[in-house]
């Protein structure tokens, strides 16, 4: 089989995950079983440049939408208590969601990329709404129309590129162009994709979004959804770049965000905003050209923080309640434990991946003698690390000891936080 089969197939099998039409929930966890191997077995093939542009940065994005596919897959074995009908649409929902991120991130055009990106929006504000509740339809309203306002300015800015390029194949045009029409494009892009990466301050969906939808899809919304949006970005930053803009932008995005987490009360909201602050330190990443921090970042978080949604699941099944308190989650080990492992692993605490990248980045942002944009990252991160573990700490070890009693999605937590642990010592290992 060839490389561009391969990829061929790596979208395909999602959608073949729904068609069938009974035990559609195991046939779900076998496409992204299948899914995942593909992927992995993609890489000796690369580069591909044909129909699609997959290079080794796009694998790496490919192997996280695989990778936390499936988690959230064999996670919603365990979570999803519906039947019938809503669960088949819940199941069909979520293949078609990672079928249209492989999509977005495999084809060798502009504007498909954009047509991908749209089609993640049409399956996942269905899932976000999946529980019916009035909060639920609120917050996916909500994402629909912001996001939807937000791809009709990305639309813009390919029509500029194609206006300036009189092409849209990304491998016949990587490479930088300087021209006021470019960048007017390049910063109607950062604006239009950036409402799905998490950019301020056209993120204030994502809060309302990730705290209402079901958890496994929190995760892949915060895991890999929005990375998809960073690498469009990227790419988009390759060909038109402004990097005093973008770094700006993402250092606002990073500060304010931090000082959001330090008044929340709903611990799915305050890793919702974590995942700002991740994405847009990703997005600092790709403004100072820091390519294997940006990997390094964007690989460990999606696991990371997948592994701190999948741990709310459980602790909102165990205690009926998204408010942060004393819950007395010693009671619960594994619990326990998988939260606190995927707080420190979001919050950048050595040795977990997210440190190294972090590390990475700031690095090359003092390379490039960006100073302002160092130490108002520098206490945002301060502020963020100190706000999202005091309030985990307080769920943990105050209040009498709670019981445990969903080990199997505090388990599957766990396995995806360690992910983050094992890239981190790797990463420091290999650097």
């Amino acid at each position: 089989m060839t490389g561009l089969n391969l990829v061929g197939w790596i979208i395909l099998v999602p959608i073949l995950g729904s068609v069938v039409v009974f035990k559609e929930k195991y046939s779900t966890v076998a496409s992204a079983t299948i899914t995942l191997i593909l992927v992995l077995a993609l890489k000796p093939f690369l580069p591909i440049v044909s129909q699609f542009y997959v290079s080794n940065l796009t694998w790496y994005f490919l192997v996280m939408v695989a990778g936390i596919y499936l988690l959230s897959s064999i996670y919603s074995l365990f979570y999803v208590e519906r039947r019938g009908a809503q669960e088949r649409n819940y199941y069909y929902f979520l293949n078609l969601f990672a079928a249209s991120m492989l999509f977005t991130l495999s084809i060798n055009n502009l504007g498909l990329m954009w047509v991908g990106l749209e089609a993640t929006t049409i399956s996942s504000v269905l899932l976000v709404t999946f529980e019916g509740s009035s909060t639920a339809l609120e917050a996916g309203w909500r994402y629909l129309l912001l996001v939807s306002s937000g791809v009709t300015f990305a639309f813009i800015s390919i029509i500029l590129f194609y206006f300036g390029l009189h092409t849209l194949t990304i491998s016949e045009v990587l490479y930088p162009h300087f021209s006021p029409l470019f960048s007017l494009a390049s910063a109607i892009a950062l604006l239009g994709f950036g409402t799905k990466a998490g950019v301020f301050p056209v993120n204030t969906w994502l809060p309302d979004a990730h705290s209402e939808a079901p958890s496994p899809v929190s995760a892949l919304f915060s895991g890999v959804l929005l990375p998809v949006s960073i690498y469009i970005l990227h790419t988009i930053f390759i060909i038109a770049p402004l990097p005093v803009l973008y770094s700006w932008l993402a250092t606002i995005s990073i500060l304010i965000s931090s000082i959001m987490m330090a008044s929340q009360r709903y611990y799915k909201r305050l890793f919702a905003y974590s995942t700002i602050e991740n994405m847009n330190f990703a997005l600092l990443g790709v403004a100072v050209n820091s390519l294997t921090g940006l990997v390094i970042l964007l690989v460990t978080h999606a696991f990371a923080k997948a592994g701190a949604f999948y741990a709310s699941g459980s602790l909102l099944k165990s205690q009926g309640t998204k408010e942060i308190n004393e819950h007395g989650l010693y009671g619960s080990p594994l619990l326990a434990s998988s939260l606190l492992l995927s707080s420190l692993a979001v919050t950048g605490a050595p040795p977990f991946g997210n440190f190294i990248g972090e590390f990475l980045i700031l690095s090359s942002v003092l390379k490039q003698g960006l100073f302002p944009q160092f130490w108002i990252v520098i206490i945002s991160l301060i502020i963020s690390f100190v706000s999202v573990n005091y309030h985990v700490s307080r769920m943990i070890f105050k209040g009498k000891p709670s019981q445990e009693r969903y080990e199997a999605l505090s388990i599957i937590a766990i396995i995806s936080a360690l992910i983050s642990l094992i890239v981190g010592v790797v990463g420091v290992v290999l650097l």
